[in-house]
């Protein structure tokens, strides 16, 4: 092989590599991005260590870079009972996986191991089967707290091991990473997340 063909070779894997790295950083910033289940807040939904994918993109009508929405894409707003990953409110470092329980203007009580949304005992599949326990600031017995606006109140499946809005509050909607969508790993475990 001669000088010229080599370099013409190495070229093009070089600019192979960089465009499969440009996409697969588009991709987990706007479209979809992988995360680990750190800890026990989730069980039985996600167990410690379960990989799952959220999708990014479906909460969020903006394209990037640009100020103006696409009207053909069917962005959706969050839905009650969702599982959302969203940057934590005390720490912007870390992002947490909760249930969406309550929006804001909403008054959400825990009371008897139910959560009364509006007066209203929860009937999501995801959130009657949990018993919720009075903890934390915002979860005492007999406290009924209003969501404030742009914002959400989410719980962990796992009542008793979850540090979630009975204790530090709200999660403003700025903070919304995503829904999360499908565990992929261990394998035996993959599934769509209803």
């Amino acid at each position: 092989m001669n000088k010229e063909k080599v370099k013409s070779q190495v070229r093009e894997w070089v600019e192979s590599i960089v465009i499969a790295f440009a996409i697969a950083i588009v991709i987990q910033t706007f479209i979809v991005q992988a995360f680990k289940i750190p800890s026990g807040s989730m069980i039985p939904t996600f167990k410690i260590g379960d990989r799952i994918f959220v999708n990014k993109f479906l909460y969020s009508a903006r394209v990037p870079f640009v100020n103006w929405k696409l009207p053909i894409l069917d962005i959706k707003e969050p839905r009650r009972g969702d599982i959302i990953v969203f940057v934590s409110p005390e720490d912007p470092r870390k992002d947490f996986v909760k249930r969406l329980i309550a929006f804001g203007g909403e008054k959400v009580e825990v009371k008897d191991g139910r959560i009364l949304v509006n007066g209203m005992a929860l009937e999501e599949p995801g959130c009657k089967s949990v018993y919720y326990y009075n903890a934390g600031d915002y979860g005492q017995e007999g406290k009924i707290i209003v969501v404030p606006a742009n914002s959400y109140f989410v719980l962990g499946d796992n009542s008793s091991n979850s540090r979630d809005s009975r204790y530090w509050g709200f999660v403003p909607r700025k903070n919304l990473v995503g829904k999360a969508m499908l565990i992929y790993w261990p394998l035996n475990r993959m599934k769509l997340i209803k």
